[in-house]
């Protein structure tokens, strides 16, 4: 069987390239007559490959050495209790920015350790926009602020970096990330889970500023205390090995198609092509704001939600996968990585635009 379009939000398709160089790797990784999955990680290979990885995504994302660049696991959500384990110290308030369900998780594991002053939040509007900054309630005292600058769910994206006057600003940009240029120098902590733009799941990256590490709340895990992760080279204990590798076979891909410039360029021409299809149309909607629209995952509805059905039936015989949205938001979800060709976006176009024109 030829390859689908995964449209998944994650886990979410890998490229092509990257799964086959896996695949001739599988057994025998450069002579070793060893899998990767195999190997020590504490042993040279393994450590080179390692090394190899986090500078190649270094060299992407342009970080400084003011950053460590940590791999960890228990995804994105684990960060949620990770962040004010480590970044609290002595003060008790937190800022949070609430535009959809991950905002909300992740405000729900900081109250467990701090005081979380909600700044601002669109959940009135079921998470269709990002509140004006104007109307941003901070605190400059808050040990940082957090937001999302991607939700996933609900296709609500910042197309901005918030000013955090002064305050550590903490991102989790697990469906940002990789997808286009990021300015790291405006971050205290980014943090990601892999499965979207990284690699498969398992992995965490979290690119840290050092001044904010060694300041632990009283009984951290060290599994969480990202100065001991750090001190340790993200092998504190055993590291998810095998997706590291293909993490680092990710960031070459990436390289190697032009960096995050291009990955942007491509990304952007993805997602307008489709937004157009459906604001072409009255068969289709995008319940978003305009000006706050994913480029990574794309909501939308159908006019008569009785089709629903019928439309991933047929999505599905001609290769186009993982369509449903979310049960909390309905309809249809295409979530556009840097993986998915831009095929795969023209496929999906000219088939609801043949389904509108069947059902519509």
């Amino acid at each position: 069987m030829s390859r689908c379009f995964n449209f998944s939000a994650g886990p979410a398709m890998l490229p092509t390239e990257v799964l086959q160089q896996a695949q001739t790797e599988m057994s025998d990784f450069n002579d070793s007559g060893m899998s990767v999955m195999e190997m020590s990680h504490r042993g040279k290979i393994f450590m080179d490959i390692a090394a190899q990885a986090e500078a190649d995504l270094r060299e992407l994302l342009n970080i400084s050495d003011d950053y460590a660049v940590l791999f960890m696991q228990g995804g994105a959500s684990a960060q949620f209790a990770a962040i004010p384990m480590n970044i609290l110290g002595n003060k008790t308030q937190v800022d949070y920015i609430n535009t959809g369900a991950w905002s909300k998780k992740a405000i729900a594991e900081a109250k467990r350790f701090a005081e979380v002053n909600v700044a601002a939040s669109s959940e009135d509007t079921k998470f269709s926009h990002i509140p004006d900054y104007s109307d941003w309630n901070l605190n400059n005292d808050a040990a940082y602020l957090h937001y999302t600058p991607n939700e996933t769910i609900g296709g609500v994206e910042f197309h901005w970096v918030p000013e955090s006057n002064g305050v550590p600003l903490i991102a989790d940009m697990s469906s940002t990330i990789l997808s286009r240029p990021i300015d790291v120098s405006k971050f205290g902590i980014i943090y990601a889970g892999a499965q979207k733009n990284i690699g498969p799941a398992g992995l965490t990256i979290a690119i840290v500023r050092k001044d904010l590490m060694g300041n632990t709340i009283k009984n951290t895990p060290s599994v969480f205390d990202y100065k001991n992760v750090a001190d340790n080279d993200s092998m504190a204990n055993t590291p998810p090995t095998y997706s590291w590798y293909l993490a680092g076979l990710v960031f070459d891909w990436i390289k190697k198609r032009g960096g995050l410039d291009a990955m942007s360029e491509i990304n952007k021409r993805k997602a307008d092509k489709l937004y157009a299809a459906i604001d072409q149309s009255d068969f289709y909607q995008n319940p978003v704001q305009v000006d706050c629209r994913s480029w990574m995952n794309i909501p939308f509805t159908l006019a008569d939600a009785n089709l629903d059905k019928l439309f991933l039936e047929q999505a599905d015989k001609r290769g186009l996968k993982t369509l449903k949205g979310h049960r909390s938001v309905g309809g249809m979800r295409a979530s556009i990585y840097n993986a998915m060709p831009e095929e795969g976006v023209d496929t999906l176009i000219s088939f609801m635009q043949t389904f509108e024109k069947e059902n519509g």
